[in-house]
C-alpha cells in the first residue's frame, strides 16, 4: 500500500474539495489514461487494487502509470469511544482528487487493450471516470499507441 515516508505534520485537517483539477488533467506519460468526472477521496487500498486490475489485464506487457499519491492522513477514534478527548489516530491515507484529473495511465500496449484494462479498473474507483486518449499539444490529433 502506498504511504509517505515521512510527513511534517501527524494529522490534518478534512479540507474541501472545490474546484477542477488544473494540474494533471492532461495524459502525459502512458497513450491512455482514466480521468476522473468527480471529486474524491481515494484510498490507498482502492489505488492498489486499480494496479493489479491493469497489471492483470496487460498480462505483463505494457507499463502503469500511477498520477495520484495518497499524502492525506485520515484519522479515526476507536469504535465505542466516548466523544471528546482529542483527535483519533490515522487509520489510512488518501489521495485527494478533483474533477478533470488523470489518475492512471497507460503506455506500451494497443488502444482496445489499455481501454479495456481501464475499464476494467474504474469499477474499482468510487467516482464516476472516463478514458481519455494522449493528444498532441501541435496538431491536436489523438496519439494511436504501440
Amino acid at each position: 500500500m502506498l504511504q509517505p515516508k515521512r510527513v511534517k505534520y501527524r494529522k490534518q485537517f478534512r479540507g474541501r474539495m472545490k474546484g477542477k483539477a488544473t494540474r494533471g488533467n492532461t495524459v502525459d506519460f502512458g497513450d491512455v489514461g482514466l480521468q476522473t468526472l468527480e471529486p474524491a477521496w481515494i484510498t490507498s487500498r482502492q489505488i492498489e487494487a486499480v494496479r493489479r486490475t491493469i497489471v492483470r489485464q496487460l498480462k505483463r506487457r505494457g507499463k502503469v502509470y500511477i498520477r495520484i499519491f495518497p499524502d492525506k492522513a485520515v484519522t479515526q477514534k476507536p469504535a465505542e469511544t466516548r466523544m471528546g478527548k482529542g483527535k483519533g489516530s490515522v487509520d489510512h491515507w488518501v489521495a485527494v482528487v478533483k474533477p478533470g484529473r488523470i489518475m492512471f495511465e497507460v503506455g506500451g500496449v494497443d488502444d482496445e487493450v489499455a481501454v479495456e484494462a481501464l475499464r476494467r479498473a474504474s469499477y474499482k474507483l468510487p467516482v464516476k471516470s472516463k478514458i481519455v486518449k494522449r493528444i498532441d499539444p501541435i496538431s491536436g490529433a489523438e496519439v494511436t499507441g504501440a
